[in-house]
């Protein structure tokens, strides 16, 4: 009896282990997406080719990077249907992260692609929404149509910091098979003095 008893308590032991490796392997798996949350501020700043200028706080959260096979199918159903294809291909697919200008809400990225460089990495950030439409108060004014968008690109060294720009209202088109990217204003903004909090 001491030795059936000794087996089943072995194994009962041993079962517990497994239990508790899975635990932990499945807590491995489903906490990295919110461990992995990075916050990155930054300062746009844009100049026209008018004179004026403007600068403006931005606040840059990641809530999760998308493998590049994500990312591949709803680039492919932009190139098939346009914006409406992309905004049907994202129903029901939760936002990669935020980003916030000065003390405004936040609006949702959709997507953000992140690629290594020689010097760090560097991190594309997209929103299905136009931020702000620089310049459209101004008389004569062009049409808001088509500007869809927003993308940010973050050139960051090992330690988060780096610089980057910021197309705030984008028109993007594809040609010859490239994504063309052009801003409301006509201005790029640049982002300097970017950092991880």
């Amino acid at each position: 009896k001491g030795a059936i008893t000794m087996c089943r308590e072995t194994a009962m032991k041993r079962a517990i282990m497994t239990c508790a490796a899975a635990v932990v392997a499945w807590m491995v798996a489903v906490v990295p997406a919110h461990a992995q949350t990075e916050t990155f501020t930054a300062t746009a700043a844009v100049k026209t080719a008018g004179g004026a200028a403007a600068a403006r706080p931005v606040t840059i959260v990641v809530d999760r990077k998308m493998p590049q096979s994500e990312a591949d199918r709803f680039l492919a159903a932009f190139k098939a249907g346009g914006t409406e294809g992309l905004r049907k291909a994202l129903v029901g697919v939760p936002p990669t992260g935020s980003v916030r200008i000065a003390n405004g809400a936040p609006t949702p990225t959709r997507l953000t692609l992140e690629r290594p460089t020689a010097s760090g990495r560097l991190i594309t950030i997209v929103t299905d929404a136009p931020m702000i439409f620089l310049g459209s108060s101004l008389p004569g004014a062009k049409s808001r149509e088509g500007y869809d968008f927003a993308i940010i690109d973050l050139e960051l060294d090992a330690s988060g910091a780096g610089s980057g720009t910021f197309t705030p209202a984008a028109k993007v088109t594809v040609r010859q098979g490239v994504f063309v990217v052009e801003d409301y204003s006509g201005e790029v903004a640049k982002l300097t003095g970017v950092s991880r909090k």
